[in-house]
């Protein structure tokens, strides 16, 4: 591993450290797995350990290559629909979430359901079904497509909208302009997002807001990590699968924010050297479902490029643990 020089930065905004002689790293803290992914993934891989192989899940259990191809080897067998597990299974349903329908179709095929949904995606399927119950009309903004979209828009399909981008607003209709409300994908760009709502806004005065944040606080602190030491990179690599919302969202987040350039891999041995042509200062970050092992891998590849010091640039602290699902935790003894 290369050297790390500890500099660790509460709080740090825009001139990270007094860059050292030579090439160096700065390396995005936090980074990588968040709470809920971590939940997931521990899900699947408790449900092998006690009920042995095949274990269905359905849907990638996070958008992440290597670590959907590890639980493979495990035993962990992905499908794309509840319809393609077996009847009377086990399956385990993705950290995005599903509609209700999905739950309806696994009771129907008599199977074991472990529901590994993050639970600040579920606190949104909660808010969509509270503000259905009430009558509004709920402007969901996401990308069209994404699992989580699909899941919280199946709870109250009468009642959502998609608004996938600043540039969907002018085509949305509602019925009272008085009872409007926006929810959000948890992993988009908070700028994005911001943007879209204030679009929508200026369609609608009234628009109310979630009663809590509904983008991700592990998303939200990965972005800002990337804004305070993107300025002082010529480039930035984001380490994270490209059906990442997050991880994408990560290298438009480095580029508005002052980065020459910024590029996704899913490994080290996907760097181009041609990027690091003239490039004194390489900033790493991580998407929300990327383990560990992948960021290490690119550090010892930029190491062997001469880029020997490693320097972290911290703005956030994360201690939120989330619980396994009931079904496969410990039992207590006595």
């Amino acid at each position: 591993m290369p050297q790390t020089i500890n500099m660790g930065m509460p709080g740090a905004t825009r001139s990270v450290v007094a860059p050292p002689e030579g090439k160096r790293v700065l390396l995005a803290e936090p980074r990588g797995y968040c709470a809920g992914v971590d939940r997931a993934v521990e899900t699947v891989e408790r449900t092998l350990e006690q009920h042995g192989a095949p274990v269905y899940v359905r849907h990638e259990i996070v958008h992440n290559r290597h670590v959907v191809e590890t639980l493979a080897k495990a035993g962990a067998i992905f499908v794309e629909e509840t319809s393609e597990v077996p009847e009377g299974s086990i399956v385990v349903f993705s950290a995005h979430g599903v509609a209700p329908t999905v739950h309806v179709e696994a009771a129907e095929r008599n199977l074991t359901t472990i529901d590994a949904t993050c639970p600040l995606v579920t606190k949104v399927h909660n808010e969509a079904k509270r503000f259905a119950r009430d009558d509004y009309d709920i402007l969901l903004v996401g990308h069209e497509g994404h699992e989580e979209v699909v899941g919280t828009a199946g709870e109250a399909p009468d009642h959502v909208q998609l608004v996938d981008g600043p540039e969907s607003v002018d085509a949305v209709t509602v019925r009272d302009e008085n009872k409007v409300i926006w929810l959000s994908q948890t992993t988009l760009s908070v700028d994005e997002t911001m943007e879209t709502v204030k679009r929508l806004r200026e369609r609608f005065p009234n628009l109310q807001d979630p009663p809590s944040d509904d983008i991700c606080y592990a998303t939200q602190n990965r972005q800002v990590a990337v804004k305070a030491m993107a300025p002082e990179c010529e480039l930035v690599i984001v380490v994270g699968s490209r059906n990442s919302s997050n991880s994408v969202r990560l290298v438009e987040v480095a580029l508005g924010a002052g980065s020459k350039a910024a590029y996704l891999v899913d490994y080290a041995e996907d760097i181009d050297p041609a990027w690091l042509d003239g490039v004194t200062t390489v900033g790493v970050t991580s998407g929300a479902s990327v383990p560990e092992v992948l960021v290490r891998g690119v550090l010892e590849r930029l190491a062997e490029h001469g880029y020997g010091t490693v320097q972290p640039v911290t703005t956030a602290n994360e201690t939120l643990v989330f619980t396994l699902p009931r079904a496969i935790r410990p039992k207590r003894n006595g």
